[in-house]
């Protein structure tokens, strides 16, 4: 029996461009980034590093860049959030037969691009029972660990949980730890379905 579902973020809800921020670096002949570099970005998922700390390791690395065109490249990857994906979760969250839970891979500076420009961001963060953010909570997918954090927090039990998410590794993760799981394709798939695709489940 479901008694929870827990969904991630982009690509489920807001959408996503995952090559964007690849594409504006190439534009100024940023073509690779180092190792180093990528671990800063996972660190910085982590909160592990500052907002102006990830602009200065980019910087520095890349004189050519400047913190507006860091920031401006970094935040590309955010698409459009459909309000109907909003009024979604919104009904379920009234309706009170799950606990709804979010749980995202992200960072300071898209989730502040986020509330300053979804009108609707306080009221979805509303609805969800709790709202796990990467770099709220030291912890990130597809690690383990957050999803026993998960579990732990609300007194949970794998096979009570449905996990929704766009990424294999992630869902991979959970599954193999008891999950239920919707690998949710956004090209092809869409979360307000969710009763339709997953009806084995309800």
């Amino acid at each position: 029996m479901i008694k929870a579902i827990i969904f991630d973020f982009g690509d489920v809800f807001i959408s996503l461009d995952k090559a964007a921020t690849t594409n504006k670096l190439k534009e100024i002949d940023i073509n690779e980034l180092p190792e180093s570099l990528m671990a800063k970005n996972r660190e910085y998922e982590q909160g592990f590093v500052t907002s102006d700390e990830i602009s200065d390791h980019y910087t520095t690395e890349f004189p050519q860049l400047n913190s507006e065109d860091f920031l401006n490249a970094w935040n590309s990857i955010l698409l459009e959030f459909p309000e109907y994906k909003f009024r979604f979760i919104q009904k379920l969250s009234q309706e009170k037969d799950y606990k709804l839970i979010l749980l995202s891979n992200t960072n300071e500076n898209h989730i502040e691009y986020i509330k300053n420009n979804v009108p609707f961001f306080e009221d979805f963060r509303d609805c969800f029972d709790a709202f796990y953010l990467s770099h709220e909570i030291g912890l990130r997918k597809p690690d383990p660990e957050i999803f026993e954090f998960v579990l732990e927090q609300h007194d949970l039990k794998p096979e009570n949980c449905l996990f929704i998410d766009d990424t294999p590794e992630h869902i991979e993760s959970a599954a193999s730890l008891g999950f239920h799981t919707w690998n949710l394709e956004p090209t092809r798939e869409d979360v307000i379905d969710l009763f339709t695709t997953k009806s084995d489940l309800f």
